[in-house]
């Protein structure tokens, strides 16, 4: 039998189960658009990038596969950014000299941006660690993988291959 503190409860847990799955970024949104500082001191704006698809990795250094991701997205944007693909890694942690010590060694050129507060990965509903989103030419979202695993690489050349083709 449900008394009125446990219909009151389900319809409060209902409603915040709602509210966060229409808070969760979709294929087809509109990414959300973000400044945030790089490595090199510089700001970065997600919507300057219109006409350039866009590639966001969020990881953290404590993240074993994002060690493994972090030379296959350095090698994506070798390839593809004379195409107009831009590669971002987007590092989680509240401290950013984690973050600078996991690159020590790495060869990576493409920008990477802090988000110490986790503002940004929470509008991208970041739930997996790493965390790749594609984003078109006109700031839609177009393909989210969480985690990463051998062979991601081939779903990532997928689909920004078809992206360059549109």
């Amino acid at each position: 039998m449900f008394t009125r503190l446990t219909v009151r409860s389900t319809i409060a847990i209902a409603a915040l189960l709602v509210s966060a799955s229409s808070a969760a970024i979709e294929i087809g949104d509109t990414a959300p658009d973000f400044t945030l500082k790089s490595l090199t001191g510089s700001n970065l704006k997600l919507s300057e990038q219109r006409g350039q698809i866009v590639l966001i990795n969020f990881w953290a250094s404590w993240c074993g596969p994002c060690r493994q991701e972090m030379p296959i997205l350095q090698q994506l944007q070798q390839k593809y950014q004379p195409l107009g693909i831009q590669v971002w890694g987007i590092n989680v942690e509240q401290d950013n000299q984690a973050g600078r010590d996991f690159l020590k060694g790495m060869s990576i050129d493409f920008p990477i941006l802090f988000d110490a507060d986790n503002q940004l990965s929470a509008s991208y509903d970041v739930s997996a660690m790493p965390t790749t989103v594609i984003v078109d030419r006109d700031g839609v979202v177009r393909q989210q993988f969480l985690g990463y695993k051998a062979g991601y690489e081939a779903k990532y050349e997928q689909a920004l291959k078809a992206l360059i083709r549109e």
